[in-house]
């Protein structure tokens, strides 16, 4: 019932059926659509994103565009959208992309837009992956060719109280009480693969935490973002894995209640989110609940936090797609109508990744991934990105 229900609801989702709230509906609360969606909208180089925005006509960008325009979030995070200072980027991608039809789809105007420095490409000075050269990739506190490759974007149909983010781009690794240091398997110290000075500057998030509180009526909703590194792509000392791991972690110790002392934002204003806040965590967080090559339990402990409500947004597109995809799909121990991301078929295979988590005093009444069925129309759209847009429909009282 669940998955026949959700594919109902897709129809009149893209058929713009669903009705809107009613005057007493809205006296009360109402219906708000968070959504994230990893766009790979990256590019090898600085500059060239703006160079592929600055006009209409850009393949990539319509793809993205159109389904987000299926999807019609309010409040939508973008990973992998890089970074470019005053919002540049962003209004070019509203302007020249969102605000155009596109293949019959409803133009969509987010009027605020919010974006922050990254991590990546940020060089540390120090030889963190000890290939014996500093510099490159493998050496900034986020993996990028330059400084904000693999940014974060935040659209919003609602405002966004800037005044009041918070940003903890730059809080250090170390600075996570019980942090999982990675270890040198080499020598019998452990948690010893980065040395002293180079925890004295490394940072832990890859990219950045976000927490931007969205006006929504007379009701605030903290939307609180981020895409933790890929636990791959390192080696035994698994220096990817556990950062992963305590990336993830940040978000469970800031919205529980006692937890989040320790942490404090770019402006040196510490602690964590209070207990009566209301709040919905998004992100690519490169971490599946049962496959993949995370630290076990990495995700479970943000699924599980005490004031997180677990949505399990689901497609039948993304159980199609593990059956004719085989391979490493089918020794999966995840349920695969759960997937959000369509990775290489030999392995890792297909994995849940990507969340859309709202907490305790929200109301969440349908949650979905878009991954249209082989026979769809639509299926064109599953080339966009090799991750698919998940969205949750919450109703946020007034009070």
């Amino acid at each position: 019932m669940k998955r026949i229900a959700a594919v109902l609801t897709s129809v009149a989702l893209l058929a713009g059926t669903l009705p809107a709230a009613t005057p007493a509906e809205a006296a009360v609360g109402q219906s708000v659509r968070f959504a994230t969606y990893n766009a790979s909208l990256n590019r090898g180089a600085a500059g060239q994103l703006v160079t592929d925005l600055s006009q209409p006509g850009n393949a990539q960008a319509n793809e993205v565009a159109e389904v987000v325009q299926r999807s019609r979030p309010d409040v939508l995070l973008i990973n992998e959208f890089d970074y470019v200072p005053e919002n540049r980027a962003a209004d070019l991608f509203r302007e020249n992309y969102l605000k155009r039809g596109q293949k019959g789809a409803a133009p969509i105007d987010y009027p605020y837009a919010f974006t922050a420095p990254s991590n990546t490409g940020v060089a540390t000075g120090f030889d963190l992956d000890r290939d014996g050269r500093v510099g490159g990739g493998n050496d900034a506190h986020g993996f990028g060719l330059f400084e904000g490759q693999y940014g974060m974007l935040v659209l919003s149909k609602y405002p966004i109280d800037t005044k009041n983010a918070r940003t903890f781009q730059k809080f250090l690794w170390k600075d996570m009480p019980g942090a999982l240091l990675p270890d040198d398997p080499a020598t019998p110290a452990p948690n010893d693969w980065y040395s002293p000075p180079a925890l004295d500057v490394l940072r832990l998030s890859s990219k950045s935490h976000w927490d931007l509180p969205i006006r929504v009526g007379r009701s605030t909703v903290h939307f609180l973002t981020a895409h933790p590194t890929p636990p791959t792509f390192d080696g035994p000392e698994d220096r990817n894995g556990t950062r992963n791991n305590d990336e993830i972690r940040f978000w469970a110790d800031y919205v529980t209640p006692g937890k989040g002392r320790y942490i404090h934002d770019d402006r040196g204003h510490r602690g964590g989110l209070g207990a009566h806040e209301k709040f919905v965590i998004a992100g690519d967080h490169n971490s599946d609940p049962l496959d993949g090559d995370s630290v076990p339990g990495a995700i479970s402990r943000l699924l599980n936090a005490p004031r997180v409500l677990e949505t399990r947004p689901g497609s039948e597109g993304a159980v199609r797609a593990a059956q004719d995809q085989a391979g490493a799909n089918i020794g999966q121990k995840g349920d695969p109508f759960f997937d959000t991301g369509d990775f290489n078929d030999n392995a890792p295979g297909n994995l849940r990744i990507d969340y859309v988590l709202p907490s305790k005093g929200l109301f969440p009444w349908h949650a979905e991934v878009f991954w249209p069925l082989p026979d769809s129309p639509l299926a064109r759209l599953n080339d966009a990105s090799d991750h698919h847009l998940v969205r949750v429909d919450v109703f946020v009282p007034r009070w």
